[in-house]
């Protein structure tokens, strides 16, 4: 049954019987042999791809229930006797806050957990957490995959800021219809974008543009140090910049909607090191960030704590 789970969320023999520890021959006739033991043909192979059958579909869903119930109750069992052991492995965007308090609390968790070694993969795209072989993530966008476990930490609050050597050239804007005559950057190429800005219960959408665009936050940064535009991004990635006085930020009376922390598992039945770690983190990070800003709540940054299944009971 776990041979079958692995080959059929891998959608491959050769990356399941790597995960496994096991030869391709060996794992190819297991499937075999079982298949022919029930009498029912679950996976259709070709050279190219592998498919479910019906039934391979109708048993995937039974079995990866049991499979996981399973390993956690081993798990359990082992932890209780040891303490949570083995390799966690971690997928993280690369935005500076983000390394910066994930840095502190890995740092915190590993002294805790010495027989559980953690690896963090920094990822600019989307993670494939099965096909890839992850843990857990940590998102700040919801993943397009329905069946993954979504649990959300807190919420950054985004603003609009700039140099003060282009706001001395260009002019301060003083309302959210100013931004149409400033140059922004933007993420899209060859595109402009909407800044959507909020204050109490009034929000203004406000279409911009430029001539520089980029899907890099770090280098929108940089751009802007030197003086070309306007840019959006998270207050704790630009708070030393603040504090330096090398940006300002613009309409600060005014939010951008604020982005989501959300850390993602493929199951809500969680091996005892990735739990730990999930528990860990879910306390750590919005006690952290909300220190990051000064303890700024509401708009700045909401720590939620709650856990938030994209794909019904």
């Amino acid at each position: 049954m776990t041979l079958f789970v692995e080959v059929a969320k891998q959608k491959s023999f050769s990356k399941a019987a790597v995960t496994l520890g096991i030869p391709i021959s060996s794992l190819s006739r297991r499937i075999s042999s079982f298949e022919q033991s029930v009498g029912l043909r679950l996976l259709d192979r070709t050279t190219r791809r592998l498919v479910l059958t019906s039934y391979g579909e109708a048993y995937l869903a039974q079995a990866t229930r049991l499979v996981e119930e399973a390993q956690q109750a081993f798990d359990n069992l082992v932890a209780e006797a040891k303490g949570p052991s083995g390799f966690l492995k971690v997928a993280a965007p690369p935005d500076f806050w983000v390394l910066h308090h994930l840095s502190r609390i890995v740092t915190e968790f590993s002294k805790l957990h010495e027989h559980i070694h953690v690896h963090v993969d920094l990822k600019a795209s989307a993670v494939d957490l099965v096909g890839e072989n992850y843990d857990l993530a940590v998102a700040i966008e919801e993943p397009r995959e329905t069946s993954l476990i979504m649990r959300k930490v807190a919420e950054v609050g985004n603003g609009l800021f700039a140099s003060s050597a282009y706001l001395g050239d260009r002019g301060r804007p003083g309302e959210p219809q100013d931004l149409s005559d400033h140059s922004a950057i933007v993420p899209t190429q060859g595109a402009g974008t909407t800044w959507s800005l909020s204050r109490d219960d009034k929000i203004v959408p406000v279409p911009v543009n430029g001539s520089l665009s980029c899907n890099s936050p770090s280098l929108a940064r940089k751009f802007a140090l030197a003086g070309q535009g306007i840019f959006s991004a998270h207050r704790l990635s630009v708070e030393r910049d603040l504090a330096s006085g090398r940006l300002e930020q613009v309409l600060p009376e005014w939010d951008l909607p604020p982005t989501p922390i959300y850390i993602v598992t493929t199951s809500r039945l969680l091996p005892a090191k990735t739990r730990r770690f999930v528990d860990f983190a879910m306390k750590q990070l919005p006690v952290m960030l909300t220190a990051g800003t000064g303890g700024e709540t509401c708009s700045k940054l909401k720590a939620e704590g709650t856990g938030v299944r994209l794909n019904p009971p």
